[in-house]
C-alpha cells in the first residue's frame, strides 16, 4: 500500500511540474516573440567582426559589438553638431573582470584626437568614483540646500559699467595640459583674495584634477574664506551629476562647451543648472558652434564665451574672437544683448582693448595672471585701473 501511494503521489507531482513548465514555456515564447519583433526593425549596422581579446597572455577572439547607425534625424543632428566624441567609439581598451584584466586591441580611431577629447573621456571614470562616494539624491539635496547663488552675469555687467573695461573673470588654476604647472606655490584662497582685491568681477575655478590639478574642494575653500566674487565652476560638464556637484561646492555659474555638447544635452544641462540657481557660460570655438548655440530655446539668461584656442593645435589667436564677432552670428549676439566673453590669449592691456573693440564686454584670463607673485597688481596692470 505504501509503495502504491508513493507512486500515485509521484505521478501527481510530475503532472503539476509539467503543467507549470508548459505555462512558463508559453510565456517565454511569447516574450521572445515580442523581443524578436522589436529586434527585427531594420538597422544599418556593419557585419560582426572578430576582435582578438588578450587575457593573461591568451588571445580570445570575440565578436566586436555591433553599433547601429543613427536612424533618426535627431541622432544624426547630434552626431554632426559636436567635434568632440564623448567616449571611445570601440569601447574602453581595458576591462576588469574579477581577478582577470581583459585587454582588447583597438584601432587608432579609438584613441583621443586631442587633449579636450582625452579630458572628456576621463570624465566617465571621475564621475563613477564620485557617485560611489555620494549618491545623486544626496548630492541634489546638498545643492538645493546650499546658500543662494550670486548673480554671476550681473556682477560682470556692473564691473564693466563701473570701469569702462571688460568685466574680468580671473582664473584660479595651478596647471594646464599645454603648459604644465603654472603656479608651483598654488594657494587657491590667497590667489582668489588677491584677484578680488585687484578688481576682478568674478572668478573661474578649475575643478579638473587629472589634467589641471584642481578640485571641487577649491570652490569650497574660496567660498568659506569669505571671497565675495561670484564663482564659475570651470569643469568639463557631461552629466547633470557635475552640475549638482558644482552647486553643492559653492559655485554660482558653470561652463558648458559647445564642442562637447549637442543642443539637446545643452538644453537639459541648462535646465538642471537653473533648478539649483546656477547660471551658464556657453563656450564656442567657431562661427558654426555659435550659430547652433543661438538656436537654443533656453539661451536667454545665459552668457557666451569665445575660446581663442584651436582644439587641434592648441594654438591661441585673438583673431578668432574678431572673426566670430564680425560674422552674422556675432552681430546677432550684439543685437540680442547677450553678454560675450573672450577667453584665452589675453596677456596685456592691448589684448583687452582689442577684444573689447570686437564686441566682448567680458574677458576670462588665467595664465598671465595666476603665474604672477602679486595677482592684485597683475589685475590692475592688465585693466589699467
Amino acid at each position: 500500500i505504501s509503495s502504491s501511494f508513493s507512486l500515485v503521489l509521484h505521478k501527481r507531482r510530475n503532472k503539476r511540474s509539467t503543467r507549470h513548465l508548459t505555462t512558463n514555456t508559453r510565456s517565454m515564447l511569447a516574450m521572445n516573440s515580442r523581443v524578436n519583433v522589436r529586434a527585427a526593425r531594420p538597422l544599418s549596422v556593419p557585419a560582426a567582426r572578430m576582435v582578438p581579446q588578450k587575457c593573461r597572455g591568451t588571445t580570445i577572439p570575440r565578436p566586436a559589438p555591433l553599433v547601429p547607425s543613427a536612424t533618426s534625424a535627431e541622432q544624426d543632428a547630434s552626431d554632426t553638431e559636436v567635434t568632440i566624441r564623448r567616449r571611445p567609439p570601440e569601447g574602453v581598451d581595458t576591462q576588469a573582470c574579477g581577478p582577470v584584466d581583459f585587454k582588447v586591441p583597438s584601432s587608432e580611431e579609438n584613441q583621443p584626437r586631442n587633449i579636450l577629447e582625452e579630458i572628456v573621456w576621463h570624465k566617465a571614470v571621475e564621475i563613477a568614483h564620485m557617485r560611489q562616494k555620494v549618491a545623486l539624491p544626496m548630492l541634489m539635496a546638498q545643492a538645493k540646500n546650499a546658500p543662494p547663488a550670486r548673480d554671476f552675469i550681473g556682477a560682470l555687467k556692473a564691473k564693466a559699467a563701473e570701469t569702462s573695461r571688460p568685466g574680468l573673470i580671473a582664473e584660479v588654476k595651478k596647471a594646464s595640459p599645454s603648459k604644465g604647472v603654472i603656479q608651483p606655490n598654488f594657494d587657491p584662497v590667497r590667489i582668489a583674495q588677491s584677484y578680488e582685491a585687484g578688481g576682478a568681477a568674478c572668478l573661474s575655478v578649475l575643478t579638473d584634477s587629472k589634467f589641471f590639478q584642481g578640485g571641487f574642494e577649491n570652490l569650497q575653500l574660496i567660498r568659506q574664506a569669505g571671497v565675495a566674487c561670484p564663482l564659475l565652476c570651470k569643469e568639463f560638464i557631461v552629466e547633470a551629476y557635475q552640475v549638482f556637484k558644482a552647486r553643492a561646492s559653492g559655485a554660482d555659474a558653470l561652463l558648458l562647451i559647445a564642442a562637447v555638447l549637442p543642443n539637446s544635452d545643452m538644453e537639459y544641462l541648462i535646465k538642471s543648472a537653473r533648478s539649483v540657481g546656477l547660471q551658464c557660460l556657453i563656450e564656442v570655438h567657431t562661427v558654426g558652434e555659435l550659430e547652433r548655440v543661438l538656436r537654443l530655446p533656453s539661451l536667454e539668461g545665459c552668457m557666451l564665451g569665445i575660446n581663442n584656442r584651436d582644439l587641434g593645435t592648441f594654438k591661441v589667436d585673438l583673431a578668432n574672437t574678431e572673426e566670430i564677432m564680425a560674422s552674422a552670428a556675432g552681430k546677432e549676439v550684439l543685437e540680442r544683448g547677450l553678454v560675450m566673453a573672450s577667453e584665452s590669449g589675453i596677456f596685456v592691456f592691448e589684448d583687452v582693448d582689442r577684444v573689447q573693440k570686437a564686441g566682448c564686454e567680458v574677458i576670462l584670463v588665467g595664465e598671465s595672471l595666476v603665474k604672477q607673485g602679486d595677482c592684485a597688481k597683475g589685475v590692475k596692470d592688465l585693466l589699467r585701473i
